[in-house]
């Protein structure tokens, strides 16, 4: 694991920018962004059409190193170049920002109140890629929508899981059991699972480091003891389909929870906006996030 980013991560300022969107949320993501499914025949075309919103994304002089510590890639996007560099070697070496890669392949159906992740029989050679690749950790999502104590506990059970799996790989795993912010349990759930949390944390050998991307939780605070754990490197905040001023006026309530923000960071952005616009639009998101996130 390289040193000066796990420094960057644990120690500095900002927050990490979540650029992740799969082939089933790209679609949403374009439109979004001014490109209907009309306006692309396959999923290859929908692929390229993505990657160059994140280019424009990842090169515009808003998207820096002062407010942004890392940034959260789609397997594909590791894969494709900026530049004529890899993604995560133009993020590393053009803007001292830290690259993570999506792992997960999607949601299993909702059982009992919440939906696992789907089976990973790649893992080993998605993480080994990664490495090659000069990726720095790993996100992995599972969501939450009922309270049912054990499957709760079992969401916790397979991140921590497959977590160590990725450790062992070298890289550090971001742990994210989201909670639907919908859900009319929230609270409820959010109390049972800081638990659940705290027990696989001290279960964790000194040296298995984590980061957690958590729901911005119902009650200040909550999470306070998961971001004071000394196993637990970083905890930041999925905006969970808040929108931007109320994200931030949620997290900024939280003491040392810094944002993961997808959907928060690139609302306002269109593809027929001009390079001034474009970059005036996301420079205004990323110091309102970066400002929640102090």
């Amino acid at each position: 694991m390289n040193e000066a980013q796990l420094k960057k991560m644990r120690d500095e300022k900002g927050f990490i920018a979540a650029l992740d969107q799969s082939g089933g949320s790209t679609p949403k993501a374009l439109a979004a962004y001014g490109i209907s499914e009309d306006t692309y025949d396959n999923e290859e075309e929908m692929f390229t059409l993505v990657h160059e919103m994140r280019t424009r994304i990842i090169t515009s002089p808003a998207f820096d190193a002062e407010h942004i510590l890392g940034a959260i890639l789609f397997e594909q996007t590791m894969d494709s170049k900026i530049e004529g560099m890899y993604t995560a070697d133009y993020l590393t070496e053009k803007k001292d920002i830290v690259p993570f890669l999506k792992v997960d392949k999607g949601l299993a159906d909702e059982d009992n109140g919440v939906q696992l992740m789907k089976p990973m029989p790649d893992l080993d050679d998605l993480l080994k890629r990664a490495k090659e690749r000069h990726i720095f950790g790993t996100k992995m999502r599972s969501v939450i929508k009922g309270f049912n104590e054990s499957a709760i506990s079992q969401v916790v059970e397979q991140q921590f899981e497959i977590g160590k799996q990725i450790i062992e790989a070298g890289l550090m795993p971001i742990i994210e059991p989201e909670v639907d912010i919908h859900s009319a349990e929230k609270e409820q759930i959010e109390e049972f699972l800081k638990d659940d949390i705290l027990y696989h944390l001290d279960n964790l050998a000194e040296d298995e480091l984590v980061m957690l991307k958590l729901t911005i939780p119902t009650k200040e605070n909550l999470y306070k003891p998961l971001i004071d754990h000394p196993n637990v490197i970083r905890v930041v905040a999925l905006s969970g389909g808040y929108a931007t001023d109320d994200a931030n006026e949620k997290l900024a309530k939280n003491d040392g929870m810094i944002a993961s923000f997808s959907r928060a960071l690139t609302q306002d952005l269109r593809v027929d906006q001009t390079d001034e616009v474009f970059n005036k639009t996301l420079k205004d998101a990323v110091q309102s996030i970066y400002d929640a996130s102090l």
